[in-house]
């Protein structure tokens, strides 16, 4: 495995890592990220750049503005962390209690500030524009749509995201053309019916019996109107209901998540479920409410930006291809639907771990920091390919 960190990066190596442990010890969640925006709003103004705050409430673009006229690239990264109690052993662990990165968010605007902090000094060799993205409150809240309205991409022609990623090893880089990350949509249901006496079923209507019915069919969505080469999701992930072991329920919810990559199979789930409750309505006479929330559309993307960061990201790793998937979500789909981009997985796996040891999201979360470097490398390699003038 051959690793070419640019050597301007190289430099300031040091730097990256220690922005991205300042912010590992001080997370904060979605649409709070005032100090975190803070300090990415003055490094970037200290690097000379055209810097705007408060962009989607919390979030901090920087322009970088070339000396010619030419085409203008986005790079985005979110800064936002989880509501999770971290239980690592890092001497940077958090100190904000119940609120943790523990998806690589930190190591995200570390990686982008750093990437500022070369190309910045490069204002006189690039034709065109560069816009750096800090975007708040991409886990769950939907970051990207309010820095949308803010016009974030107001005359840019493309943009480019980075995830560090877990399950696969330090050192490779990879994406491609289509669908990366999933739609992923939320529902809640509440059947009511009659209850009663355990040992007297007749003229009641049992919730748990209509809510065991109700997801052993749900998963025949999955397995039986789905495309079998076409990867979706439904998981039934809570369930509550029930009074006593000798009383039959008159009420249960649940709740529970889709996931799919293409739109056509996003609103077949959708509408499929509506069927099948109106069936189990029919047949247990209880009544069946649908809550269904559209979450993050599916990250697809654009061939040419999938060539073009394969191209650059083949100068720093020797491993540059296909990812891991997953049928995780990302809101960086929404940047994607409005203009051409690719999103890209750096591998992350801490030393001494297998790919899925460590996974994103858990409260021992951490990654291998060399990933770091070649986050920042890949991104200072795409602007020179795309926009410096030789």
């Amino acid at each position: 495995m051959t690793i070419k960190i640019h050597p301007e990066v190289d430099k300031i190596k040091s730097n990256i890592i220690e922005n991205r442990r300042d912010f590992h010890k001080h997370p904060e969640l979605s649409f709070k990220e005032f100090r975190t925006s803070k300090i990415v709003a003055n490094k970037l103004k200290s690097y000379g750049l055209e810097v705007k705050t408060g962009v989607g409430k919390t979030g901090v673009t920087a322009d970088l503005v070339g000396n010619e006229s030419g085409s203008s690239i986005a790079l985005r990264a979110d800064m936002d962390a989880l509501p999770i109690q971290e239980t690592s052993n890092l001497e940077f662990k958090s100190i904000n209690d119940g609120v943790m990165h523990a998806c690589g968010h930190d190591g995200h605007t570390a990686m982008l500030l750093g990437a500022a902090r070369v190309l910045s000094n490069y204002k006189k060799k690039i034709k065109g524009r560069v816009r750096f993205i800090f975007q708040p409150a991409e886990e769950g809240k939907g970051g990207a749509r309010y820095m949308i309205k803010d016009n974030a991409l107001d005359g840019m022609n493309q943009i480019y995201g980075a995830h560090l990623w877990n399950y696969q090893q330090c050192g490779t880089i990879s994406t491609k053309a289509g669908p990366v990350m999933a739609a992923a949509d939320m529902f809640k249901i509440n059947i009511r019916g009659k209850g009663g006496h355990g040992a007297m079923p007749q003229g009641t209507n049992d919730t748990i019996l209509a809510a065991s019915q109700l997801i052993n069919s749900l998963q025949t969505i999955i397995s039986r109107s789905t495309n079998p080469l076409e990867s979706a999701v439904l998981t039934v992930g809570k369930i509550n209901g029930g009074h006593n072991f000798n009383v039959i329920a008159d009420h249960v919810k649940l709740e529970g998540t889709t996931r799919a990559y293409t739109e056509k199979n996003r609103e077949m789930i959708k509408q499929k479920m509506k069927n099948i409750i109106l069936g189990i309505e029919k047949i247990t006479g209880a009544e069946i409410e649908l809550d269904y929330e559209d979450g993050y559309p599916p990250v697809i993307n654009d061939d040419i930006c999938s060539k073009n960061l394969l191209h650059s990201a083949s100068k720093v790793v020797s491993q540059a291809g296909e990812p891991y998937l997953t049928m995780g979500g990302e809101d960086f789909s929404y940047f994607a639907n409005e203009i051409p981009g690719c999103f890209f997985f750096i591998g992350s796996a801490p030393k001494g771990t297998k790919p899925l040891e460590v996974p994103h999201h858990c409260s021992h979360f951490n990654i291998d920091e060399d990933a770091l470097a070649i986050g920042s490398s890949a991104f200072v390699q795409l602007i020179e390919d795309l926009l410096i003038v030789n």
